[in-house]
Order: structure tokens, then C-alpha cells, then sequence
């Protein structure tokens, strides 16, 4: 059964390139009729009976899969996140062959993303981290003629090299340490003393590794160019699930379950997790392009879940899981709100887009509620998983990096509601909507508009049925092997 999260995307690959025309013409039914599947397996998973096929299918395989409740969140974000990005790009790809290739390398993602959060052992993990994120840079340059697509993709690269090369080297000393590269093995490796200076070596050196994968400060250089130069839907995809999936998941996986914390480790977490929601707040209070903003908001809004793990404590560990769910909805459904203005007047630079006066309407409405949602205004969803993380932090004495939490939900309704004023309040003829050269560029497609209902019932719901998500879909912190 698990293998069917990898091999359906497999096959479809498979099909769709097959010399056939109206396989290729019905590239987005299938892909979307795939992805749905992957969201309702996900979320009714546990009522199905079909565990007595796991290992049986698990023999195709040469590593180890497993699912546990961590898992199924994120088998349902990739697939709500990669549906949102496909019907993205079905509404703003003008191209049908730039759209086929998209599909194709949509598919390739989710391979990878699907396989990170199922495997159980260390290499495998990298494997397929590294498939994730090279389909990542071909998405970014989608569009060759795009030279900040470009330069964002070059500086992704380099620094996921780097990455890589920390992960590789942390992954021999596992080996070493442990003789096996299983999650059980590694995890039994720490409670031996001899091996305390390779696991603190190799630890270092994998934290690193996925620090940058995931894009927080002072590893972020190459966030903002990524997000901002790519493509709507590909911006969609990056900040709403892959750079959590192949960095912030693989750190909630290993160190809240696998590796010893060290309070040295803890203290890390913290540090690095306040730096980075406070410093990108900061950022993202400066930019003038919509996108950008929400590349600064991304890197900040990760930096929670990092605070999160550093806590370490079951409480925190729930917070930082439904942090992450509830920023891959609300950012996608921001991104998708930054597709729309893109869509309709041809730009995210907020001086241009005040020149057209007063924007009421549902963009306005759903872009109000994801600002909400991420700067933790109640009842929705992101108050509640801040909400926890921030008592987690005050219940385990770290106050400090509570107040800063808190500060930084402050700059972020701060840069928000300057950027709701200025794109959808500022008065035709004001000195503000003087700067603008834009003209309408065409009307908002209905499979946008369905979108940001979607996402912004989706926040909703997140948030007034935190009982229920809290009861029955965030993992305790614990064992998972």
C-alpha cells in the first residue's frame, strides 16, 4: 500500500510520455485525478484496510518505508500543495508544451517529496531529497528567457551543493558510528559512548546540511531570488512544500525522533529559530514586490518550527507539525493571491498595482485572511499552532525566545498591513498611485478564483477544528521506527 505513494506518480510519468497525443493532451486530468487520490488516501488512511498489503508491496523496494501520523500530514500537504501549483499552472502557463513539461517535473517532485517523508533509512532520505531538489532548479528556470529565473536557480544550486556535501560527509559518519543507516540503528548508536564524538560530528554536519536545504537565516540567500523569479505556480510549489519537505520535515523526522538532542543542539535550534523569524520580519517590512515579501514572510515563518524543535518538548513538536501544515495552506494561498494580481495587472510591485485605486473583492477578502493567519490573529489556524509553540516556549522556561515569537507576529501583520493598504486601499489619484504605469492586463481565470476559496475554508476550518486536528492528526514526539 505505502508504495502506491510512489509508484502511481511513477507510472503516470511513465504514461504520459508515451508517443501518444491524447495521452498527453489529458496530462492535467490525470495528474489531478492523482493528486486528489494522494489526499483522500492520506486523510482516510487509517480506515482503510489494506495494511496487510504493506510489507508484501514494501518488497519492491531495496530501502524501508513506513507511515506514522507525521507521515500522513505530509503525504496530504504534498498533495493539497501540488494540486493548488498544478491548477496554478494550468491558469497562467499561456504555453501547452511548457505546461506538459511542468506536469512532468510536478510528478518528479512529488516522487521525491512522497519518498522523503516514507523512507526510514539515512540514505535513502538523501536520495531523494537531492531528486526533489533537482527538479526544483528546473522548475525555477521554467521559463529560459527569464534571466532572474536564472540567477535565483544558480544560487539555489550552489548552495544546495554545499549542502549536499555536509549531508554526504555526516552520512559516512553515521555509517561509521553505526555500521547501518536505518533510523533504528543510528538512533541505538547514540545511547552507546564510544561513538559521542562522530554522532556530534555527524549531527553538525547533517543540521547544516538541511539548514540551508531549508532556507533559514543566515543560510536564506538564496530564497528570495528563488521565489521571486520563479514562475507563480512554481513559487506556489517552493515556498508552500518542497523547501519544508526536504529540509524542515527531514529535521522534525530526525531530530525530534531519531538523533539525541544535546542541550548544545537545543540551544542551537532556538538561536537560530528566533534569528530567523525576527530578522526576515525585518526583511520582509522593506519590500516593495509581493513576492518577495512572501519569500522574507517564508523564511520567518519556518523560523517557528525550527523554535519549535529546539524546545523539545511533545507540545512543541505538535506546534511545529501543525505550524507546518498550516504555512504550506496559507502561504500557497497568499502565493496564489500574488498569481492573481499577476494575472490581472501584470505585476507584484505594490507601487504599481496602487495606481488602480481601491481593489474590493474576494482577492482582497482571502489575501486578508492568510495575512491573518500567518501573523496569528484568531480564530485562524496559524494562532493556535503559534499559539502552542509560544506555550510550549513559556512552559519550559525559555521566555526570551517566547517574547520574540511574539514580536515577530507583530511585524508581520505590520508588513502585511502595509501591503494590504497599499495594493487594495490606496485612492486613485493619490501620490502613491502616481508611480503606477500598469493597464489591466486580463481577467482573473475561475480556477484561481475557486483556489483562494478553497485555501482560505481550508484556514478556517484549521483553525475553529483545533480540538479535532490536535486529538487526532499531531504526532506526539516519539519513536516512528
Amino acid at each position: 500500500m505505502l508504495s502506491l505513494f510512489i509508484l502511481a506518480p511513477l507510472f503516470l510519468l511513465l504514461v504520459l510520455n508515451l508517443p501518444v497525443n491524447f495521452v498527453r493532451k489529458a496530462a492535467f486530468v490525470l495528474a489531478s485525478i492523482l493528486l486528489i487520490l494522494q489526499v483522500f488516501l492520506a486523510l482516510f488512511y487509517p480506515l482503510l484496510p489494506w495494511g496487510a498489503y504493506r510489507d508484501f508491496l514494501g518488497l519492491f523496494f531495496v530501502f524501508n518505508l513506513a507511515i506514522d501520523s507525521l507521515t500522513l500530514i505530509m503525504l496530504l500537504t504534498i498533495g493539497i500543495v501540488a494540486f493548488v501549483s498544478l491548477v496554478v499552472a494550468r491558469n497562467t502557463i499561456a504555453e501547452a508544451w511548457q505546461r506538459f513539461y511542468f506536469i512532468n517535473l510536478l510528478l518528479i517532485c512529488v516522487i521525491g517529496m512522497n519518498t522523503i517523508v516514507l523512507a526510514r533509512d539515512i540514505f535513502s532520505l538523501y536520495v531523494f531529497i537531492e531528486i526533489t531538489s533537482v527538479s526544483s532548479y528546473i522548475l525555477i528556470s521554467l521559463d529560459r528567457n527569464n534571466k532572474a529565473a536564472i540567477e535565483g536557480t544558480f544560487k539555489y544550486f550552489i548552495l544546495s551543493a554545499i549542502a549536499t556535501i555536509f549531508i554526504l560527509l555526516a552520512i559516512a559518519f553515521f555509517l561509521l558510528a553505526a555500521g547501518d543507516l536505518s533510523f533504528g540503528a543510528i538512533h541505538k548508536a547514540f545511547y552507546n559512548p564510544g561513538n559521542d564524538l562522530i554522532l556530534k560530528i555527524a549531527s553538525s554536519l547533517f543540521l547544516c546540511g538541511l539548514l540551508i536545504k531549508s532556507g533559514v537565516a543566515p543560510f536564506h540567500g538564496w530564497v528570495a531570488d528563488a521565489y521571486c523569479a520563479a514562475p507563480a505556480c512554481v513559487s506556489v510549489l517552493l515556498a508552500g512544500i518542497v523547501t519544508k519537505v526536504a529540509g524542515v520535515y527531514v529535521l522534525l523526522r530526525l531530530f525530534g525522533s531519531v538523533f539525541v538532542l544535546s542541550p548544545a543542539l537545543q540551544n542551537i535550534f532556538l538561536f537560530i529559530g528566533a534569528f530567523s523569524i525576527v530578522l526576515a520580519a525585518l526583511a520582509a517590512l522593506t519590500q516593495d514586490d509581493f513576492k518577495r515579501m512572501l519569500a522574507y514572510s517564508s523564511i520567518s515563518q519556518i523560523g517557528y518550527i525550527v523554535l519549535a524543535l529546539g524546545c523539545a518538548t511533545p507540545l512543541a513538536f505538535a506546534g511545529a507539525v501543525f505550524h507546518f501544515f498550516n504555512h504550506a495552506i496559507f502561504k500557497s494561498l497568499l502565493f496564489v493571491n500574488s498569481a492573481v494580481l499577476e494575472k490581472q495587472f501584470g505585476s507584484t510591485d505594490m507601487n504599481k498595482l496602487a495606481g488602480f485605486g481601491p481593489k474590493p473583492g474576494l482577492t482582497n477578502f482571502t489575501s486578508l485572511m492568510g495575512l491573518f493567519s500567518t501573523a496569528g490573529i484568531p480564530p485562524l489556524s496559524g494562532f493556535w499552532s503559534k499559539l502552542i509553540i509560544i506555550i510550549a516556549l513559556l512552559g519550559s522556561g525559555r521566555w526570551v525566545y517566547a517574547a520574540a515569537a511574539l514580536l515577530a507576529s507583530v511585524l508581520t501583520l505590520a508588513y502585511f498591513l502595509s501591503f494590504q493598504r497599499r495594493v487594495f486601499f490606496i485612492k486613485t489619484g493619490s501620490p502613491m498611485s502616481a508611480q503606477s504605469t500598469l493597464e489591466p492586463a486580463g481577467k482573473v481565470p475561475f480556477g484561481l478564483r475557486v483556489l483562494e476559496i478553497s485555501l482560505g475554508i481550508i484556514t478556517v476550518l484549521a483553525g475553529v477544528g483545533l480540538i479535532f486536528v490536535y486529538n487526532h492528526w499531531l504526532p506526539p514526539r516519539g519513536a516512528i521506527f
